[in-house]
């Protein structure tokens, strides 16, 4: 009788140069590499759904070129806020705008999330949406953040599992999400590849 061989699994790739998305997904699995994909992103204000869907797919098509025969994983946030879809601040100035903007405010953080393999006809995109609420913030409490924390490589200028009780007084949704990639459909993900087999549900 012949011998079965069990397929190998393919290399799992995390398409992001974000150690937010990189530590969340240690959180289930340790076995990944990550690469940097740039991409020119688009932001449309009237459609952040659209916005993050489709620059999570231009970032999972740049990696999919690059990386024919893995796994892959890709992902986009932006925050919605008052009408205006927020990225990542170019300085340090515009940072201290963002914060002072959501002071006392709340917002909608948006991920989408796109995930293949590499015989999958069609990427699985995820999005999911949080709200959080913001302190009524002092100039003084804006800049001890700053300080504390580098705004640059994040949307909207914060991370809340960084300092983030300084800034935000309540949340609701998937915490993750608030980081940049929302834990729980990635792990149903990964587990229904059989590429991981994680118990992990903190989300």
């Amino acid at each position: 009788m012949a011998a079965t061989t069990t397929p190998s699994k393919p290399p799992l790739i995390l398409g992001s140069a974000s150690p937010r998305r990189r530590k969340i997904l240690e959180r289930i699995t340790t076995d990944f590499q990550v690469e940097r994909v740039d991409v020119d992103e688009l932001h449309d204000a009237t459609d952040p759904v659209y916005s993050v869907t489709h620059n999570a797919l231009l970032k999972y098509e740049a990696c999919r070129e690059r990386f024919a025969d893995a796994a892959i994983i890709t992902a986009d946030t932006l925050v919605w806020f008052n009408g205006r879809l927020i990225g990542k601040p170019e300085t340090l100035a515009q940072a201290e705008e963002f914060l002072t903007l959501f002071s006392g405010n709340s917002q909608i953080v948006f991920t989408a999330v796109a995930m293949g393999l590499p015989q999958d006809k069609k990427t699985e995109l995820r999005v999911a949406a949080s709200s959080v609420h913001f302190k009524e913030l002092t100039s003084d409490l804006i800049r001890k953040y700053l300080r504390r924390t580098r705004p640059l490589d994040r949307a909207g200028a914060y991370d809340i599992d960084e300092n983030g009780e300084l800034l935000i007084e309540r949340w609701s949704g998937s915490y993750s999400n608030i980081m940049g990639m929302p834990l729980g459909c990635v792990t149903d993900w990964l587990r229904s590849r059989s590429l991981c087999s994680a118990e992990n549900s903190v989300y």
